[in-house]
């Protein structure tokens, strides 16, 4: 991981521990492209969670946003799951 990585997810897991108390429930937000398992990739980085998972596509079908409802333990169960699931090609992280 870059030291620019590094600063961000330290910097949020800051941010988070200052605006909840845990458990919490979170939203991740993300978008992929539609192609290839992008999407089932995202779903099992959350299998055994308990998880609402929406899906929508776009307009063009090009890009599916996922959005994961899911109670968290703490700050890092968040922040590792943003890593777990950066490794998919195209995923941006809202």
């Amino acid at each position: 991981m870059d030291k620019n990585t590094e600063e961000f997810y330290t910097r949020l897991k800051v941010e988070l521990d200052m605006s909840n108390t845990w458990p919490a429930l979170y939203l991740f937000k993300f978008i992929v492209p539609s192609e290839n398992d992008n999407i089932v990739r995202v779903e099992q980085a959350f299998d055994c969670m308990g998880a609402v998972i929406k899906t929508t596509k776009s307009k063009t079908g090009k890009f599916t946003s996922i959005s994961v409802d899911v109670q968290v333990k703490d700050s890092q169960e968040i922040v590792d799951k943003y890593l777990e699931v950066s490794t998919i090609k195209g995923i941006v992280s809202l």
